[in-house]
């Protein structure tokens, strides 16, 4: 009878909350700065597969599975015959102007499924571009799939001159 209402001990247990990290804002993050490194970007040689994964924060969603491999095939090691046939293998994948490849997966449920399956593509491709029977030298590069987006070329009398801006005001 003399208690609290369970929404008045809703309240409190959101204060309370908010106290102990309060607490931990001011006695322990500041602790943290003792663990703190320099930050070292990853080398491209080093570490040459770039995955993307994306989420929606908790709502289930159709391309939540997706994963996205690019790499650049230069930073693999392949020899430089090897590396022609891999970019011809890739086919329109691989962007020219970038020089990178991008493959991505959502055939199968979870995020791990795909990032399993572009890796043991990956390691198909390798193994295929590493194969001498066949060096696929009669096949030539086909890049038509890579064209850049035209920029527009501004008309010169567009260009806001001294003159032009005192006229315009």
């Amino acid at each position: 009878e003399d208690d609290i209402t369970s929404m008045a001990h809703a309240q409190l247990d959101t204060h309370r909350e908010i106290r102990e990290f309060s607490r931990l804002a001011a006695w322990e993050m500041p602790l943290l700065t003792e663990l703190a490194v320099p930050y070292r970007p990853h080398s491209d040689h080093t570490n040459p597969l770039r995955w993307r994964y994306t989420t929606y924060l908790g709502t289930p969603h159709p391309a939540a599975n997706k994963v996205v491999l690019t790499f650049s095939p230069h930073n693999l090691p392949l020899s430089p015959s090897h590396l022609i046939k891999f970019i011809k293998l890739c086919g329109p994948r691989y962007d020219p102007h970038s020089r990178t490849v991008k493959m991505s997966s959502e055939s199968f449920p979870s995020q791990a499924q795909n990032k399993r399956h572009l890796g043991s593509t990956l390691a198909n491709l390798m193994k295929e571009a590493k194969d001498d029977t066949d060096k696929m030298e009669d096949i030539p590069f086909d890049f038509r799939h890579a064209r850049r987006a035209a920029t527009p070329q501004f008309p010169k009398e567009w260009v806001l001159t001294e003159g032009r801006r005192r006229e315009l005001e």
